[in-house]
């Protein structure tokens, strides 16, 4: 019989598999980012990296540069539950990739209580900041 660790483990995966998907949705060329906010067993919201709503699909200038107003996939998700009647308190974000230090900021204030990501970013700033604000943290490669 399976424990609960083993439960969870293959729940979390799943999840960062579906975000994973999610993140097929988005327009940059350079990376796709996605997010999922799961409370009790349901997503209740999710995002990708992209432009703000209106703004043409193209996330990167003639130099390849991300432009500076994409918004990262957490940032999409947090403002999409914010403007629904749930609540982030106590959720768990499942993102492909680790957070910046901006979307670890977002995090924390959405009252999110986990964030499970599958890939490293250049830097580790928004997990050490998350961890400083008693956040858990969890990295699992997907890719085994």
């Amino acid at each position: 019989m399976a424990s609960r660790e083993d439960k969870q483990l293959d729940t979390d995966k799943r999840y960062l598999r579906m975000a994973r998907i999610w993140a097929e949705n988005s327009y940059c060329k350079r990376r796709q980012v996605g997010a999922l906010i799961v409370k009790n067993q349901m997503i209740i919201s999710d995002g990708y990296n992209g432009t703000p709503s209106g703004f043409e699909n193209v996330c990167e200038d003639e130099n390849n540069v991300t432009k500076p107003y994409v918004l990262h996939a957490e940032a999409n998700a947090i403002t999409k539950v914010a403007a629904s009647f749930n609540s982030s308190n106590g959720a768990t974000i499942y993102i492909t990739s680790s957070p910046c230090i901006e979307c670890a900021k977002l995090i924390i204030q959405a009252g999110i209580v986990r964030v499970v990501y599958s890939e490293k970013y250049h830097t580790e700033e928004g997990c050490r900041l998350l961890l400083r604000a008693g956040i858990l943290v969890d990295f699992i490669d997907i890719t085994r």
